[in-house]
């Protein structure tokens, strides 16, 4: 008997761009990738969709992200398929006291929730699902025990051995939200491969989420074994050369299989525009949109655009504003949502080199570092820690991450 599922990861319900005129069509997008999804594995005839974590874009939806994924859900319990979750870091809800809604939709029906109990000497236990309380740590389809680990932290690799200790069957396949170094582009909540790998020896597949870059892993003799589908939408401005897709995996005879099924995102592009030896505003914007028609994409749906602007010009970087550029971009593209990053230096009309200011953004590179330097704890790390300040700045600017999840990302992660 063979089975199948479509394994898919990083959905990111709820996921927009505030203040943003393509706010409201970017919210609809990943529900529409959801859909496709869901008709796929309709049309597909699986056994089960998978989704290993990171289902919403933060663990305190509102009201009508949750109306609205359970409508996406529906056709899958109108036919019988059963979605079997687990919760990834962008699911979670920090410094709660009541009910999650990942455990709200377990306990509704529309999805099975899976997360192990910890024993009291720190090991798992995966008790079987129970349909009732909509909890539980595995459950069997077919001839197959899925297992739920969902997201535990940085300290991953340090459990694998306390997880594989608590499984007994046979046939097993375990959802498990943590990326892999070397393959996952991000840089938190990973482990390193070879702390990985004693996953195979219990697990035949191995359904990974949190990186948005799809990537196969494989034993050291080659055999892979972990599968990271990646997001099937583009969900942060990086992410424009990455495949988008889920994973049709097949399991007959004791094997299973894995086949890549790309999806359909909205098409991003971020370029770097160097506007060097403008002389004036006008001509750099004529520059800029010319560059900008050479690469946009063939895909006809409006595009999200991430333009950095540099080189050494002639005039005030501020006559180049950004709602100036904003407007003339929606003449030639038309895009959904624009972020412009405003790096050009000026220079003397001379030329002269020694009389070239500072940019911006080197500015205020500098003042970060400053302060950061009048700390004697934080002298010899200021390049770094400046970084991540305006990493985070970036990412609270860009809808990117909310304020628990930040707070979980500077707090420390439990063994």
């Amino acid at each position: 008997m063979t089975l199948r599922f479509l394994h898919t990861a990083d959905i990111h319900l709820g996921k927009t761009y505030r203040n943003s005129p393509g706010s409201t069509q970017r919210y609809r997008d990943f529900f529409a990738t959801l859909d496709r999804i869901v008709t796929t594995a309709i049309n597909e005839k699986v056994d089960a969709l998978l989704i290993s974590g990171d289902l919403f874009h933060v663990g305190q939806i509102l009201p009508r992200t949750f109306a609205r994924t359970i409508a996406s859900l529906q056709p899958l319990k109108e036919v019988g398929i059963p979605c079997i979750a687990i919760e990834g870091n962008h699911d979670w809800i920090h410094r709660r006291d009541s009910v999650s809604w990942m455990e709200a939709l377990s306990q509704m029906g529309y999805i099975r929730l899976l997360r192990p109990t910890r024993t009291d000497d720190g090991g798992y236990r995966f008790d079987p699902f129970d349909e009732e309380t909509g909890l539980g740590g595995r459950i069997k389809i077919g001839d197959v025990n899925i297992y739920g680990l969902g997201y535990i932290g940085a300290q991953a690799g340090s459990h694998v051995e306390r997880i594989c200790d608590a499984v007994t069957t046979e046939n097993n396949l375990l959802l498990f939200h943590v990326g892999i170094w070397s393959y996952s582009p991000v840089e938190i909540g990973n482990m390193k491969p070879e702390e990985a790998h004693p996953l195979a020896g219990t697990f035949g597949y191995v359904a990974l989420g949190h990186g948005h870059k799809p990537y196969i892993v494989e034993t050291s003799d080659g055999q892979p074994y972990a599968f990271n589908p990646g997001s099937p939408e583009r969900v942060n401005f990086g992410e424009e050369t990455y495949d988008k897709g889920c994973y049709l995996v097949s399991f007959e005879n004791g094997t299973f299989s894995a086949e890549f099924r790309t999806t359909a995102p909205r098409p991003m592009l971020v370029a770097t525009i160097d506007l060097s030896g403008s002389q004036n505003a006008e001509q750099a914007l004529e520059r800029c949109l010319t560059r900008v028609g050479e690469l946009l994409p063939a895909d006809k749906r409006r595009p999200l655009l991430e333009l950095k602007l540099v080189g050494k010009v002639s005039f005030h970087p501020f006559e180049l504003g950004r709602e100036r550029l904003r407007l003339a971009l929606e003449e030639i593209a038309s895009p959904l949502h624009v972020e412009i990053k405003n790096h050009l230096s000026l220079v003397s009309s001379a030329g002269d080199a020694a009389t070239e200011k500072k940019s911006l953004a080197e500015i205020e590179q500098d003042v970060l570092r400053e302060l950061i330097g009048s700390g004697s704890d934080y002298r010899g790390r200021e390049d770094e820690l400046v970084k991540l300040s305006l990493t985070l700045r970036d990412m609270l600017q860009k809808n990117e991450v909310d304020e628990d999840e930040l707070l979980a990302l500077l707090g420390t992660e439990e063994t």
